[in-house]
């Protein structure tokens, strides 16, 4: 009988824990969200997420395939060409992915909002008069 094991991402030494540090990173969400549509050569990658560098889509790439959500294909062709494809495992993360990626889009100017929102009420308590009390005086801090 073979029966999962129980992991519990609050415990501190779980190992199921490792996989929010990876799934939290941005560039890994964006190659996951550009590689569920089609499988897609280095260049293109880079090309299709803005403001990557390729050293850090290269590590990045190495990590999703380390952990078995993308596969890598050398392509006999002159000059060589890699491309990269989503395994089964990283086409169901890819899911979560893409829904993480629709809510933002269809989210963020709420955030951005209540960002404002939050920053201004900051502001206002920064200019409103504190005093300070000194041991023989009382100095009013007012901007």
């Amino acid at each position: 009988m073979n029966t999962a094991l129980a992991y519990n991402v609050y415990s501190q030494f779980c190992p199921a824990r490792l996989f929010f540090e990876k799934i939290a990173d941005k560039w890994i969400l964006l190659i996951l969200n550009v590689l569920g549509d089609e499988p897609v050569h280095f260049n293109l990658l880079k090309k299709k997420i803005e403001g990557i560098s390729p050293k850090v889509l290269s590590q990045k790439l190495k990590i999703l395939e380390r952990d078995g959500f993308i596969k890598r294909e050398v392509q006999n062709t002159s000059p060589i060409r890699v491309e990269y494809s989503l395994t089964d495992l990283g086409r169901d993360v890819s899911q979560t992915a893409l829904q993480l990626k629709k809510w933002a889009e269809s989210n963020i100017e709420m955030v951005l909002k209540a960002q404002d929102s939050y920053d201004l009420a900051q502001d206002k308590t920064l200019l409103e008069p504190k005093e300070v009390k000194n041991e023989t005086t009382t100095i009013n801090c007012s901007p």
